[in-house]
């Protein structure tokens, strides 16, 4: 049996797929990717297919959960229109009713469970309502008012573990970037495909979005290590944190870096819709280009909308600054850092090289 058995949650997107690579290639680990649809392969890690809506499946399901040492919590639902949908009660009680489709049939089954890793985001600072205070802080900036699936997410979980030896952590990061198809939040490949789309006119890849504000980012590997050293560290136990790259960015300033690991370069800004690609757009690149990745709503998701929101299209003043403070998890041990723009470029690379988006 393996030392740990380590069950993700949502193993399909950004943070799952990244916390699935992490844990598969851990010595001494046994990684399962729980989700409806397989991941791509990693390694030896195992394949539950679930759908977290389902509380029959989920209660059938237990017998197959019986090792599971560390539970990451990664799963998420989204509504259409992305954006919209952070405030609307069934995107909330449909999140909260998935953590708890899971977690009972898990706390039955698994006599070994020892820690459950559960992802929030600056959500819980009320970024998409309010300015942030600067910089947002844990157990001090919350916006407790404000309905969110986090709060019910949260309670139930602190309520389960009453009693319990297993203890949880809770992670906020910033802005993720990483590897996934079909996501609902993922910019690689809403700004690949606008990138490859623009190329096809020349060189020039114009900043597409609004006024600037200064804001923060985190690697998908670095976040996927960072829910690792939760799992084990006593200073993590029952603690929640926020999770960032260590520096900051504004989208004009990163765009040179984008636009270059895209093999372009920048012009004047030209202010362009992401939400307004077509499929035909994408499908021709895709043929030009001879890429393996799917069409355009496979390969993006929502992810369009959420380019839109982040790059702040439409906006023509200066936006309040987004800055959340990592002072806590680095004093409770966890110092890891990644320059922002060498993390564009990675990810950029990675699609490359799986012909996902067009080489430079």
């Amino acid at each position: 049996m393996a030392r740990k058995t380590v069950l993700v949650a949502g193993a399909t997107g950004v943070v799952g797929y990244a916390a699935l690579k992490h844990f598969a290639a851990e010595p001494g680990t046994a990684a399962v990717a729980l989700s409806r649809r397989p991941p791509p392969a990693v390694g030896f890690a195992r394949h539950l297919a679930l759908d977290l809506t389902n509380a029959a499946a989920c209660h059938d399901a237990a017998e197959a959960m019986r090792d599971v040492t560390h539970l990451v919590y990664a799963a998420l639902f989204e509504m259409p229109g992305l954006v919209e949908g952070w405030r609307d009660d069934r995107q909330i009680a449909t999140n909260d009713r998935m953590l708890r489709n899971l977690l009972e049939p898990l706390m039955r089954a698994a006599p070994r469970l020892r820690h459950v890793t559960l992802l929030q985001g600056t959500k819980a600072y009320g970024v998409h309502v309010r300015p942030l205070a600067v910089p947002a802080r844990e157990g001090r900036s919350e916006l407790r008012e404000q309905a969110n699936f986090y709060w019910n997410q949260e309670d139930y979980l602190r309520a389960c573990r009453a009693g319990r030896d297993w203890s949880f952590t809770i992670l906020r990061p910033v802005l993720v970037v990483g590897e996934a198809i079909g996501g609902a939040m993922n910019l690689i490949p809403a700004l690949g495909v606008h990138a490859a789309v623009m190329r096809e006119r020349g060189p020039i890849l114009p900043y597409p979005g609004g006024a600037e504000r200064v804001g923060q980012a985190v690697d998908a590997d670095l976040l996927a290590r960072a829910i690792g050293w939760a799992g084990e560290a006593a200073a993590a136990r029952n603690e929640t944190f926020n999770v960032a790259n260590g520096d900051v960015f504004t989208w004009p300033n990163v765009w040179p870096a984008i636009a270059g690991a895209a093999g372009m370069r920048t012009g004047p800004d030209e202010p362009f819709l992401l939400q307004s690609l077509g499929r035909a757009d994408w499908d021709r690149a895709r043929q030009r280009y001879g890429l393996v990745s799917p069409g355009l709503a496979e390969f993006v998701g929502l992810s369009l909308e959420y380019a839109d929101y982040q790059m702040r299209y439409g906006h023509t003043e200066p936006g309040p600054a987004a800055i959340v403070s990592t002072v806590k998890i680095m004093q409770a041990g966890f110092h890891e850092v990644m320059d922002t723009e060498e993390m564009f470029r990675k990810w950029f690379r990675v699609f490359q090289q799986k012909r996902l988006l067009p080489g430079r």
